[in-house]
């Protein structure tokens, strides 16, 4: 299994963590690891709705700005949330964004 590029830990930047979780398909990518914990990119891709290359561009954002572990095993890649690489150089940050984002919206807002 071979780890692919990725930021080390104290070379995370919180700008670039915030602006991979700004958009909402990396978002959803991030609940979805955070909830199952490592998972294929093809698994972490189902019912995003998005084609293939736009998904690996997704998973390269996420890798590159620190926030996912990517390992390949023969044709497959594996992820996973950097999550003690991320409390320690933005304590409570990922709890934070998970929990904001997965907060139901007030009921005044859905009328």
């Amino acid at each position: 299994m071979r780890l692919l590029p990725h930021p080390s830990t104290e070379n995370i930047q919180l700008t670039e963590v915030l602006r991979a979780l700004s958009d909402p398909i990396r978002l959803e990518i991030v609940i979805r690891l955070a909830t199952a914990g490592e998972m294929t990119c093809t698994v972490a891709g189902d019912d995003l709705g998005v084609h293939k290359s736009t998904a690996s561009h997704h998973y390269r954002t996420l890798r590159e700005a620190g926030v996912v572990l990517t390992k390949q095993e023969g044709r497959l890649k594996y992820m996973s949330l950097r999550r003690d690489d991320l409390e320690t150089r933005f304590p409570g940050l990922l709890d934070a964004v998970l929990t904001a984002a997965t907060r139901p919206l007030p009921a005044e807002a859905h009328a």
